[in-house]
């Protein structure tokens, strides 16, 4: 095993079990991975300097092949069930014994860094990968440590383990297919294997964030962040919650606003801060008027991106072709933007923003919640599955997802609920629901919801405009709507109006409303009288 890169760490691979590799690339900079990538076939240079790389088959992530082992150390703490299934630790064994053995011979990349931009609650994480580009990924996702002396010495407190060239046979694994995601918390130890898609990854290190960090009495968020800043005074933070597709990135990429990460934060007794170093932005579609931030990215050396097709003469992109996946993605380095706070930190939100995709078409496309109405709405995280982001969803579908990221979420729900509602007591944040998702209609019939009205509401509740505007209580749901903003028009803001057919939409809404309480029954035990006031009135 030859051991070559700026700096390598004296802790070696032979610490997690990997001997007779070929070549280990430790650290290598980013033009490296690019020589690397390109000429061993894993990924292409488009025209501006983006490597374009292909996922296969898998153009999401893999939710139903994620296992949490069950051991001693950890057991008791997780919320066992449909998203955190277990495994024993004899079958975790087995399957890490043989990836060891997979890597044998093979040349491999190793990166060192860090999740989390607090030096007091950071991760030191290493990730093992068999290709360079996911490696570059990995490089671009987590924050990057440039000290050769610091990673000379550098011990992971987590591994990934990757091998997605590795397939797992169920009937020797005791996988549920060929893909697998392990997580051992007591070992700190993820393995992965057959699956391309790189944001297993950084979701796997996000799940063990979300495990450790509630343990210190800090929140971790599924959510972007940004801010505005004031002369001579504390910054306006926000925080965005929603699940994939529903506009973190988009709407925390904003000119207005200084971005601190767009899509995994901690919110510890000093403020805010990311998990992460770099961006993770779908680009399906995406329009440069509307989104030049992120569209600039995928013209940069760099930037990572995934499933997206290009002219193999020219090289040019085609970011509207969905023939791959409407999930097509850009990785890159939070250093490539302008309007960006490198520190990762920031201090204490004035504004919570709930995003949610309405597939069914009901839901105000902006309405504020009381407390009891923010913790309903956390714990139910209601939104739609978009096309792409899991494998096998083509189209969106109605879902909810504990705390906007239960597959993320190791912990009960109630955890990561109680923590945030003690933060929005204790600094007085408003929350807002802001419904991204379609209007006129349910899906197939109605429209997406404008970008450009969606940032016209946002900017007004950030900047204070709907203080003390004239709401009116929907009827259904019981959030206060506003009646009237400059700029959007009053249609828009009663969902019921946009309808061709108002009883058809008064159904859809019972059958959304009736959703949320069904879906709700499973966490009444554990809230107050107060919170289980806040569901929708279909009576």
């Amino acid at each position: 095993m030859r051991n070559v890169g700026p700096t390598a760490s004296r802790y070696g691979l032979d610490n997690h079990g990997i001997t007779h590799a070929g070549t280990v690339h430790w650290n290598l900079p980013v033009a490296r991975l690019y020589e690397e990538a390109v000429a061993r076939g894993e990924a292409h240079l488009a025209l501006e300097g983006p490597l374009v790389a292909s996922t296969g088959v898998h153009t999401g992530r893999a939710p139903n092949d994620k296992f949490v082992v069950e051991e001693p150390s950890s057991k008791d703490d997780i919320w066992w069930g449909a998203v955190n299934k277990p495994v024993d630790e004899a079958t975790f064994d087995r399957l890490l014994h043989r990836v060891q053995g997979y890597y044998q011979n093979r040349d491999l990349f190793v990166f060192d860094g860090y999740a989390g931009a607090d030096p007091d609650q950071r991760l030191k994480v290493r990730v093992v990968n068999e290709n360079a580009w996911q490696n570059l990924f990995a490089r671009n996702m987590f924050l990057r440590e440039d000290d050769a002396e610091v990673l000379a010495g550098f011990e992971p407190d987590f591994t990934v383990l990757h091998a997605p060239g590795f397939q797992a046979d169920p009937e020797i694994d005791g996988t549920r297919s060929s893909t697998f995601v392990f997580v051992h918390f007591g070992r700190r130890l993820v393995i992965i294997g057959g699956t391309q898609y790189a944001g297993e990854i950084k979701k796997s290190i996000f799940t063990a964030m979300n495990y450790l960090l509630p343990k210190r009495g800090v929140l971790a968020m599924h959510c972007s962040a940004n801010y505005a800043e004031v002369d001579g005074g504390e910054p306006h933070v926000a925080l965005f919650f929603g699940l994939s597709g529903t506009g973190k990135t988009t709407l925390s990429s904003d000119p207005e606003r200084i971005l601190i990460g767009d899509d995994e934060h901690g919110w510890g007794d000093d403020g805010v801060f990311n998990f992460e170093g770099g961006c993770y932005a779908k680009v399906i579609r995406l329009d440069p008027k509307g989104e030049p931030e992120i569209y600039d990215q995928t013209r940069r050396f760099g930037t990572v991106l995934e499933n997206v097709t290009f002219d193999p003469e020219t090289r040019r992109l085609d970011l509207d072709d969905a023939s791959a996946t409407e999930n097509t993605r850009a990785s890159y380095p939070l250093y490539h933007l302008d309007n960006v706070d490198l520190s990762g930190t920031t201090g204490h939100p004035d504004h919570v923003i709930f995003l949610t995709c309405d597939a069914f078409g009901v839901l105000p496309p902006i309405s504020r919640l009381t407390e009891a109405q923010a913790m309903y709405h956390f714990l139910s995280g209601y939104t739609a599955k978009v096309a792409g982001t899991e494998r096998g969803v083509t189209e969106p579908s109605a879902t909810f997802s504990a705390c906007f990221g239960a597959p993320f979420m190791p912990l009960h729900p109630g955890a990561y609920a109680k923590l945030l509602g003690e933060r929005i007591a204790r600094h007085g944040a408003s929350v807002w629901l802001v419904n991204t998702g379609w209007t006129g209609g349910p899906h197939g019939v109605g429209s997406r919801m404008k970008l450009g009205l969606t940032r016209r509401m946002i900017h007004a509740a950030l900047s204070g405009e709907l203080e003390g505007a004239p709401t009116r209580i929907d009827p259904l749901f019981g959030v206060a709507v506003p009646r009237s903003l400059d700029g959007v028009p009053d249609e828009v803001l009663d969902p019921r109006g946009t309808w061709d057919d108002p009883d058809a939409y008064d159904a859809q809404a019972r059958k959304l409303a009736t959703m949320f309480i069904d879906n709700f029954r499973q966490f009444e035990d554990g809230v107050t009288d107060e919170i289980k006031a806040a569901e929708p009135k279909v009576g």
